[in-house]
């Protein structure tokens, strides 16, 4: 941990602040609304956030960062700030050209880290998910070692100063970590993580080899029609979840993000609204008893909300494998 105890040491020697804002939003919200929120989230003390190619915001998200720059709020190296690789963009050949496109939007001149977005490599061009006549999703064969190669060369050329992955299972994390030539390690696996999946199998697979997880959908989800498993219980309304934010007069959204950090996750609050945003800030005000961390522990049930189940007939879904 940081002195301030907001940060944590990646294994490639950068700091990465343990309480992160989420951008992605349902695509009903209007791109202004990105700016608006992102320049609000800085103002109120985040550090870290985290967009993707995917979410179509990174220009507004760049625009948001760069205000707060200019105003004297924070300095560009205050400022942690994660792009993702998109999935039709894997091929080795179309790694750095994909970053410099994010970069071109954000407006700067480097990301903080730099990730693969999804294990599966999909057919390049302009839909993000090319499908053929039958409405299948087309995917490409690409070894996600060689695109591995081609974000360490992203790297050495100052594009990003960290580089990682997200929605990997061990097996293919282990791939990677054991690639002959290996030059830099995946600082950090970004995965869904909250309560009812708590990820421990995986947490402490990562550990065991330095890489950070950081969890997205700590509060369980937005409902996102095509995205989201909608039959899933409401985590923020888990009565274990309640009963232990009544005890410490802090909301239940509150206790997820905590129970991530004490848990050594480094911890996305997606938030669209103010005052929410503004609360989630507050993480670093209390702390949870080792006993309130085994109940929430006990409330694991394996409920992914996101199951992304478009890929799921592909033998690069990673959500087959146990962890």
């Amino acid at each position: 941990m940081d002195p301030k105890g907001q940060r944590v040491k990646l294994n490639d020697g950068h700091f990465i602040p343990v309480l992160g804002f989420g951008t992605a939003e349902r695509k009903e919200v209007p791109k202004s609304e990105a700016l608006e929120v992102t320049k609000f989230a800085i103002e109120v003390g985040f550090r870290h956030v985290d967009s993707a190619h995917l979410y179509q915001n990174e220009e507004q998200v760049g625009q948001a960062i760069r205000s707060k720059i200019a105003d004297g709020t924070v300095k560009r190296e205050d400022i942690f700030y994660t792009s993702k690789l998109w999935c039709t963009f894997l091929r080795p050949e179309l790694v750095r050209p994909a970053l410099e496109k994010s970069l071109k939007n954000l407006q700067l001149d480097y990301v903080d880290l730099y990730i693969i977005h999804f294990p599966l490599a999909m057919k390049p061009g302009e839909k993000f998910f090319p499908k053929d006549e039958n409405g299948k999703l087309i995917v490409d064969s690409v070894d996600l070692c060689h695109t591995w190669e081609a974000l360490e060369k992203c790297k050495d050329a100052g594009l990003t100063k960290s580089i990682g992955v997200s929605n990997f299972n061990h097996k293919q994390l282990e791939k990677i970590l054991n690639k002959p030539g290996l030059k830099y390690k995946p600082v950090c696996n970004q995965v869904e993580c909250h309560p009812y999946l708590n990820q421990s199998k995986l947490l402490d697979f990562c550990k065991s080899h330095d890489i950070v997880l950081v969890a997205f959908g700590a509060l369980g989800s937005q409902r996102i029609k095509g995205w989201v498993n909608t039959n899933h219980p409401v985590l923020l309304e888990d009565p274990v979840l309640c009963a232990i934010a009544k005890k410490h007069k802090q909301t239940p959204a509150l206790v997820a993000l905590r129970y991530q950090i004490q848990r050594g996750v480094v911890v996305l609050a997606k938030s669209y609204n103010k005052k929410r945003i503004k609360e989630n800030i507050k993480v670093f005000d209390f702390e949870l008893s080792p006993d309130d961390m085994k109940a929430i522990d006990g409330l694991n049930r394996n409920i992914r909300y996101y199951e992304f189940l478009i890929g799921v007939s592909y033998p690069e879904y990673p959500f087959s494998e146990e962890y």
